[in-house]
């Protein structure tokens, strides 16, 4: 296979929805779909014992929810599929955020019942900024849910993004009786009492007198009629070039839990969804299809993925060239070597030595704590990918570990889980006493926090929660800064020692800001020097 082909053939996408819209149970179905597993497990709860494949690590197990994203990739009638299923849960935006640095394209799962929900809003932002194509599965069609024209028409309103139907339902809830392809004029009969039994009759159109026989309820059928004919008249007409700058979306509708209407989206999604896309850098635009040179970004770093072995993972999104076994790449932050010797490749947890991949493809590093996140590795000449988003925590708590004896062990799980972007760290400044301070940007992130220590590190801590809203990374010039760290209360350091300044609310922050004219406060780490 040629480079460009294999580039051509990549579908790097991620799954995005707020929590319960059956986000988790989608992606186990493209995986079976694609052959990757046997058997789809559903996210715990309700006496089931099988848990979502890609929900790996013991707390989402229990607890039923996703709190880390997880990559899986799969082959599917010629293409290679990366599926990045992230976080629906709000504590954990700043991890799927990341994560959609890394994706091509997005799969907007909607609850037909619910509509656009608070977590979509803000999911679809990032990709709206990003531009990239979105594609959206109207999800749980079995059960009742809210008029298909009223779903479209919130997407436009809440969301600012046209849409046009692949397909169109025929019935919803216990009527629910099939969706039609408008695009191959095929119909997908849903049976209720097994709906994996899936009959695809082809028509001439919807006017096909074996519509009528397949469906036997005449109401249905002339509602349907209605509707498509409505949607013909005054509907957005389909656009590819509008999809691919995200400014149309093409609807799907169907149901992942019975697995009706997951096949059809996916080989429409193959089709119609972009090859990897070429990244702004320091050099300019990188693009997969010119440049053959390897490079790749680090979005997601992941510490005790194998407890056992005590291994960290740093996940690399590669974004031109061609990656081999064993290569010697730099790395651009520390400006040195390094050599990339056992690459793996994904099925959430599960994983396998990979050769050789390309542009698209997501690889796991083994790595000894050289990588962050956002770093930049690059063969030949070396420049930087623009940086990672980055949040500004809301919720913070004084740590302590419970067993001084514990300490080394408290010290690295701090250490590990801060390089992974689950929380940040910051030690308090000009204090007699130093004391350690999480940050985090959703509060059931603490709770990760205590369980992953105690099950990984063996290490018990006590969290004390502290009244601070808000933190401001300070800089401005030496004199100016000397004179603010004197007088100002409430300042700590991150783990690269910038000043830092805690505000218990808006007003402080505001008063901070017009008392010390010469000094610049941002929202992120991301500062300039002077």
């Amino acid at each position: 296979m040629t480079y460009k082909k294999a580039v051509e053939t990549r579908r790097t996408f991620a799954i995005i929805s707020h929590p319960d819209a059956g986000k988790t149970t989608l992606t186990e179905k493209l995986l079976l779909f694609g052959g990757a597993i046997r058997e789809a497990g559903t996210v715990k709860g309700k006496k089931n014992t099988k848990h979502a494949m890609s929900d790996w690590m013991e707390i989402e197990k229990q607890r039923g929810i996703s709190v880390t994203s997880s990559v899986l990739e799969f082959q599917y009638d010629g293409y290679h599929v990366n599926i990045l299923d992230t976080p629906g849960h709000e504590d954990f935006s700043e991890d799927t955020y990341r994560t959609l640095t890394a994706a091509d394209s997005a799969t907007m799962l909607i609850d037909a019942a619910k509509g656009v929900e608070a977590q979509t809003k803000k999911l679809f932002k990032v990709c709206k900024m990003r531009n990239i194509p979105i594609f959206t599965f109207m999800n749980k069609l079995d059960r009742q849910g809210r008029d298909p024209f009223e779903l479209m028409e919130e997407l436009e309103e809440l969301l600012g993004i046209k849409s046009y139907p692949m397909g169109w339902p025929i019935g919803m809830g216990q009527s629910f009786s099939g969706v039609y392809d408008r695009l191959n004029k095929k119909l997908e009969l849903y049976n209720p009492e097994n709906p994996k039994d899936i009959d695809v009759i082809q028509l001439t159109g919807p006017d096909d007198p074996k519509l009528d026989e397949a469906i036997g309820d005449e109401g249905l059928v002339s509602q349907f009629r209605e509707e498509l004919e409505l949607l013909d008249v005054a509907g957005d007409d389909f656009d590819l070039d509008l999809v691919k700058k995200g400014e149309l979306t093409p609807i799907f509708f169907g149901s992942a839990i019975s697995s009706f209407g997951v096949q059809t989206f996916l080989e429409h999604f193959l089709k119609l969804s972009p090859y990897p896309a070429p990244r702004e850098s320091t050099k300019g635009i990188i693009d997969p299809m010119e440049n053959e040179d390897f490079s790749g970004f680090i979005f997601k770093i992941q510490a005790n993925m194998n407890p056992a072995h005590r291994d960290r993972i740093a996940f690399l999104r590669i974004t031109s060239g061609k990656f081999e076994r064993g290569m010697t790449v730099k790395h651009v932050r520390i400006g040195k070597n390094l050599k990339l010797a056992q690459p793996t490749q994904f099925l959430a947890q599960s994983r396998s030595i990979v050769d050789e991949a390309y542009a698209g493809d997501i690889i796991g590093l083994f790595d000894p704590g050289n990588l962050r996140i956002g770093d930049t590795l690059v063969e030949g000449e070396g420049f930087q990918f623009d940086e990672m988003p980055h949040f500004s925590p809301e919720f913070f708590s004084a740590i302590s570990v419970k067993e001084a004896l514990k300490h080394k062990s408290f010290e690295k799980g701090l250490h590990q889980l801060t390089e992974e972007g689950a929380i940040q760290l910051f030690k308090t400044y000009n204090r007699f006493s130093e004391q350690q301070i999480v940050g985090v940007v959703g509060v059931l992130q603490f709770e990760v926090l205590e369980y992953r220590l105690k099950n990984e590190y063996h290490v018990d801590i006590q969290l004390e929660r502290l009244p601070f809203s808000f933190a401001r990374w300070a800089s401005g010039p030496q004199q100016a800064m000397e004179a603010f760290k004197k007088a100002q209360r409430n300042l700590v350091t991150d783990r690269d020692g910038r000043i830092v300044v805690l505000f218990e609310n808006e007003f402080q922050m505001r008063t901070a800001m017009e008392k010390y004219p010469d000094i610049s406060f941002y929202e992120n780490s991301f500062i300039k020097e002077e």
